[in-house]
C-alpha cells in the first residue's frame, strides 16, 4: 500500500525557501499534509477586516493581532487562522512563529470553510491546547465559541446569535454583540 509522505514545519519551511511553494500560495500544513486552504469571499474578508479593527480598537496595545499568519502548533501542523490575538512580545515573534502559550484567542471565520474547520482545525487547535477560539459563521450569522481544551475536545461550546454578547476570556472586560463581529 501506498503512504502518502508526511512533512514536517522545517520540510514545509524549506519548500517555501526552494520556492516549490511559493510565498503567496493559499496553503497551509496540516498533520504532515500541505491543504490548498479556500478562496476568500468578499464577506470572510469584510469580515475579517472587521475583526481586526474591533481587537485594535478595544485592545490598543495590550496584545498584539496578527491576521492570517501562520502558527506553529506541532512539528506537523502550521495553519494559517483568519486572526490571532496574541502575547505582547518585544520581537513580535520575529524568531519563529507563535505557538500555543503564545495565543490568548483564535479566530476563523467561515463560509465555504465551515465543515473544514469544524472537523479539522478545532480538533488540532483542542489538542494544542488552545484556550479560545471563536469560530464565526457566516452561513448561519452566528458566533461559535469554544473554550477549555481538555482530551483533544473543547469542553466549553456555545453558539451566539446576533443579539448575544462575548469578550474574549483573556479581557472580560471588553464585549461586543455577535452582529457587531458579523460582517
Amino acid at each position: 500500500m501506498v503512504q502518502p509522505r508526511r512533512f514536517t514545519r522545517k520540510e514545509y519551511r524549506r519548500l517555501l525557501e526552494a520556492g516549490v511553494i511559493q510565498e503567496d500560495e493559499r496553503v497551509e500544513l496540516i498533520e504532515g499534509t500541505v491543504v490548498e486552504m479556500s478562496p476568500i469571499g468578499s464577506r470572510h474578508a469584510a469580515g475579517v477586516k472587521k475583526l481586526n479593527a474591533l481587537f485594535h480598537q478595544a485592545l490598543g496595545e495590550r496584545a498584539l493581532v496578527g491576521v492570517q499568519d501562520p502558527i506553529r502548533l506541532s512539528p506537523f501542523s502550521e495553519p494559517q487562522p483568519d486572526l490571532v490575538l496574541l502575547k505582547v512580545r518585544p520581537d513580535f515573534y520575529a524568531q519563529d512563529h507563535p505557538g500555543p502559550e503564545d495565543i490568548l484567542l483564535l479566530v476563523e471565520v467561515a463560509e465555504a470553510s465551515l465543515a473544514y474547520d469544524r472537523q479539522v482545525k478545532l480538533p488540532l487547535y483542542a489538542q494544542a491546547g488552545i484556550p479560545e477560539v471563536w469560530l464565526v459563521n457566516l452561513e448561519e450569522n452566528r458566533v461559535e465559541v469554544y473554550r477549555n481544551p481538555m482530551g483533544g475536545a473543547f469542553q466549553e461550546v456555545r453558539e451566539l446569535g446576533p443579539e448575544d454578547t462575548l469578550s474574549p476570556m483573556a479581557f472580560p472586560q471588553v464585549s461586543w454583540k455577535a452582529k457587531e463581529i458579523l460582517p
